[in-house]
């Protein structure tokens, strides 16, 4: 099956990105990226986090982000993006005093730890409150009727959890029959469920992260959600001609041309070290290997795939902008 092309113009045409994946793949990493690349040519975007982390204040070298929307980067072109920490316990504070005018009550509520009980009494009120809050930031207007974002960009739940985030209020809405709390539900779902929203994958090629995304997949197109597109992270480019890979794969490199390729360069070389070259080589082509059976298994997932290279000396403000300008490569937009 032939990889289908980046992104798409169903994808320029969403607005709320959930990014998940494996623990490990980066993805509050790619998620910040694709927040900057949508931010291009004057855009304005919202980076959510959920997970109580502070993802987003590390990958950025920022202080911990409040319960607020700050500023947080600029993007080329005049975009800007800000960034939200959604603390449970204060979205939930916020809910009681905009829909039950509960402000005082609900600070009291607070210090008697009712809240965590509440939470813990009916589970699903968490995600409610974290999916609502998002709502209400991609549904925003100004006084002109115009949103305040472009994009909300939400780094997600895991891939092993993030159906169930992103489903629960489906189950509150049965509980829930009457009152603003059905209402917020059905609004969420609405939205969730609409071709306003995708959900991005993470991944690595590498067996288990292959194979979880597409677990995920399955997941969310039998939930009735959009998956969007496959980010592959981490790709490292081969150093060997394709002729070669299939062969040292097996352990068939000639040392004795490797050694009288260095020679010709100039470099006389102790066995030890050539040695160590050959098995080194070996070894890359290895995992070249193994990372192009892992990406033609992707292709069953029958999605827009993207592929961001390894920055080898790993991720700092720079390599956010070095991986969304990749991403703008292949065609992120809005």
């Amino acid at each position: 099956m032939t990889p289908l092309p980046g992104w798409t113009d169903e994808l320029a045409r969403t607005r709320l990105h959930f990014v998940t994946g494996k623990g490990g793949t980066g993805k509050t990493t790619l998620a910040a990226s694709l927040g900057l690349a949508l931010a291009r040519g004057g855009r304005r975007v919202l980076l959510v986090e959920v997970e109580g982390r502070q993802g987003f204040a590390q990958v950025f070298d920022t202080e911990p982000l409040p319960y607020a929307e700050q500023r947080i980067a600029s993007a080329p072109g005049g975009g800007e993006v800000r960034a939200l920490h959604i603390d449970v316990e204060a979205a939930l504070l916020e809910y009681f005093e905009m829909f039950y005018n509960l402000g005082f009550a609900g600070r009291t509520l607070r210090r008697m730890g009712a809240i965590e009980f509440a939470t813990t009494l009916a589970p699903g009120l968490r995600d409610v409150l974290l999916t609502g809050k998002i709502k209400e930031c991609v549904g925003r207007t100004d006084s002109d009727g115009r949103h305040v974002y472009d994009a909300v960009v939400v780094d997600a739940p895991p891939t092993g959890r993030v159906v169930k985030f992103l489903d629960v209020t489906k189950a509150l809405t049965d509980v829930a029959k009457t009152g603003p709390i059905r209402g917020q539900a059905e609004g969420v779902v609405r939205l969730l469920h609409s071709g306003e929203t995708a959900v991005h994958l993470v991944t690595l090629l590498e067996e288990m992260p292959v194979r979880e995304t597409l677990d995920a997949v399955a997941e969310l197109d039998g939930a009735d959600l959009r998956p969007g597109a496959v980010l592959v992270n981490r790709v490292r480019p081969p150093r060997l001609p394709a002729r070669s890979l299939s062969p040292a794969a097996d352990g068939n490199v000639d040392e004795t041309r490797v050694r009288a390729g260095l020679t010709s360069a100039g470099l006389d070389l102790p066995d030890s070290t050539v040695e160590a070259l050959v098995a080194e080589t070996v070894e890359h082509a290895i995992g070249i290997a193994a990372e192009q059976r892992s990406s033609e298994q992707l292709t069953e997932a029958d999605l827009p795939t993207l592929r961001l290279s390894d920055l080898p000396g790993g991720v700092d403000v720079a390599g956010l902008y070095e991986l969304a300008d990749a991403l703008v490569d292949q065609g992120v937009r809005l």
